[in-house]
């Protein structure tokens, strides 16, 4: 089974108790939901979501039987709502959300998501709805394009890229990766070392195409709303676009009111924020690093909810 980046620790950040209910909220390849289970007792439930309908077919085949585990094919950004029909609204334990592309979805050229292997040009978490990368980038405005690049890859040459795009689609379609990794090579007039000229923009497109920062957006909001007293979110992320969201969330809700300064109200009379921030953010250990480089820019974050 695929083993997650910082697994033992988000499984320690979690704090699982025996009997409760827990949400894995990006199923993957199910390695953090096995270890979850493991913790669990007979009483406990785990509600595990995921985009990719293959990971879903997958945890079906892997946990037979399992009367505890509730898979679900969906966005987290549907949190709330899952876990309402379950019948645990405000009553989750812990929510764990590992973001961004599983290891096994990078690996499988068929997905599209990696300019490293030739495939189809598709980077959609959820194959069964929405827009292709080869879709999107045939149909968008050259605006479009370069507004993408540059909000979701921090792309410099966003503008340059999304123009040499505009003029190669009149010829002929972008259809697989090779393609556009040897487009985004070509427009780019500046080559950093050790670093594909097409890692942004292969990452900006799939953020884009995947609406992953507005899910990440609402799927914190929610976890916040289904969690118990005393519960825990737990969130790993891999890029910067990410994390300045959840760190700023979780700074935001752990506030609580805010007066100026001089008004005479006391602390006491002052709500304090929903969340509490635990310890600080985790990095992988120089072992996972020798053993998975991925690993390397990952950060969890930890925040407890508030009596």
């Amino acid at each position: 089974m695929h083993k997650p980046v910082l697994f033992e620790e988000a499984i320690e950040a979690m704090n699982i108790q025996q009997d409760s209910c827990c949400v894995d909220g990006t199923f993957g390849r199910g390695g953090h939901s096995a270890a979850i289970l493991d913790c669990l007792g007979e009483n406990g439930c785990l509600i595990a979501l995921d985009k990719d309908e293959k990971a879903i077919t997958h945890g079906k085949q892997e946990f037979p039987g399992e009367q505890r585990l509730h898979l679900h094919h969906c966005s987290f950004s549907r949190l709330r709502e899952i876990v309402e029909q379950q019948g645990m609204f405000g009553q989750v334990n812990a929510v764990l959300l590992d973001l961004g592309v599983s290891s096994p979805q990078l690996d499988d050229a068929g997905r599209g998501f990696s300019f490293q292997q030739d495939g189809p040009l598709d980077m959609r978490m959820d194959r069964s709805s929405g827009m292709s990368a080869a879709q999107w980038l045939a149909t968008a405005d050259e605006a479009e394009i370069a507004r993408v690049l540059w909000e979701y890859g921090e792309e410099r040459f966003s503008r340059r890229i999304a123009r040499a795009v505009v003029e190669q689609r009149e010829l002929e379609p972008l259809n697989t990766t090779s393609q556009l990794a040897a487009l985004i090579f070509g427009a780019s007039p500046v080559k950093e070392r050790h670093k594909h000229p097409a890692t942004r923009s292969f990452q900006a497109i799939r953020i884009h195409i995947n609406s992953e920062l507005d899910d990440l957006k609402e799927g914190l909001e929610q976890a916040v709303d289904v969690l118990a007293p005393g519960g825990r979110l737990v969130v790993i992320s891999f890029h910067s676009l990410e994390d300045r969201i959840v760190k700023r969330f979780m700074r935001d809700k752990s506030r609580g009111d805010v007066m100026p300064k001089g008004l005479p109200v006391r602390d006491s009379d002052l709500k304090e924020g929903i969340l509490k921030c635990i310890g600080k953010p985790v990095r992988a250990g120089r072992g996972e690093l020798q053993e998975n480089p991925r690993a390397r820019s990952a950060i969890m974050r930890i925040a407890e909810k508030r009596a």
